[in-house]
């Protein structure tokens, strides 16, 4: 498996997860593997099967925006905004990337800010998933597991993860493509890499979720949790962007009905009587 997305790396996984019949293809005969064939790609862009095996194999890499264009229409890329902007940016890139800095302290302001809600769990995220800062009520929905400051390590790692959503398939595929859609504004990021590589090699699910190249970033949506002190909690999060570290983004947890309102409230109270207990033992 490759850890750094390349072009070609992006094309095969397209093609193994698409059949014939989403292309208007006969089936025919048995294949030995699933997926379409080199040559019904090449064949549906326009352009020559050593062309596309070049293109796949990374001995080609400048492919002309007509090309890219046509190949996303075959790979069903053309109708996910989020999809095709990956996919254009792993064709057109420059040789070289621009590397972000790696790491980059968040603003004091939005630590003060975020630190006063006292309602709603907030975090700060980098395109990784790490938890760069958290208000106590972020802690407290994910503290006592073991990968608590890294959300992908936590779903994909931690075996508690699957009780704690209630719904896990979608986060751990939602938390997949998200990965694939970051990694892509940054492909030498070592940090990422290294995320991945461990995903990779620790985790079956992640591996087959990766391999299926989808690619989605998204900003909301409706989350159940079942907390191991407040019971469940029926959330709505909200995605926002930092102006100031646009790397980072900032989600909020907020309750979708009193009872979930009333649980968070509880969590927080039990947050700050264990931080009291803290504080009075080191007394």
């Amino acid at each position: 498996m490759e850890m750094v997305e390349s072009f070609g790396s992006f094309l095969r996984a397209r093609r193994a997860g698409l059949t014939p019949e989403q292309l208007g293809l006969p089936a025919g005969e048995k294949r030995r593997v699933a997926g379409l064939r080199r040559e019904e790609v090449a064949l549906l862009a326009g352009v020559s099967v050593d062309y596309y095996t070049r293109l796949e194999q990374g001995r080609e890499d400048r492919p002309s925006e007509s090309v890219v264009n046509a190949l996303a229409r075959v790979l069903l890329l053309d109708g996910d905004e989020d999809a095709l902007h990956y996919f254009r940016m792993l064709a057109l890139r420059p040789s070289r990337v621009s590397v972000r800095p790696r790491h980059v302290p968040v603003s004091p302001v939005i630590n003060a800010l975020i630190s006063k809600w006292d309602d709603v769990p907030a975090y700060v995220l980098n395109r990784r998933c790490d938890v760069i800062a958290s208000n106590p009520l972020g802690r407290a929905l994910f503290a006592g597991y073991p990968h608590s400051t890294s959300l992908a390590r936590f779903i994909f790692l931690d075996e508690g993860a699957r009780g704690f959503y209630g719904d896990w398939q979608m986060m751990a595929l939602a938390t997949a493509a998200s990965l694939r859609n970051s990694i892509g504004a940054d492909p030498q990021d070592p940090d990422m890499i290294q995320l991945i590589g461990e995903l990779s090699v620790s985790s079956a699910e992640f591996r087959k979720m990766w391999s299926k190249a989808l690619v989605q970033r998204r900003t909301r949506g409706p989350v159940t949790i079942h907390h191991p002190l407040v019971g469940q909690l029926d959330l709505r999060w909200e995605t926002l962007t930092l102006n100031g570290t646009p790397d980072y983004e900032l989600k909020l947890y907020v309750p979708a009905n009193e009872k979930t309102a009333e649980a968070v409230a509880l969590l927080g109270s039990l947050a700050a009587g264990s931080s009291a207990d803290v504080g009075e033992a080191a007394v």
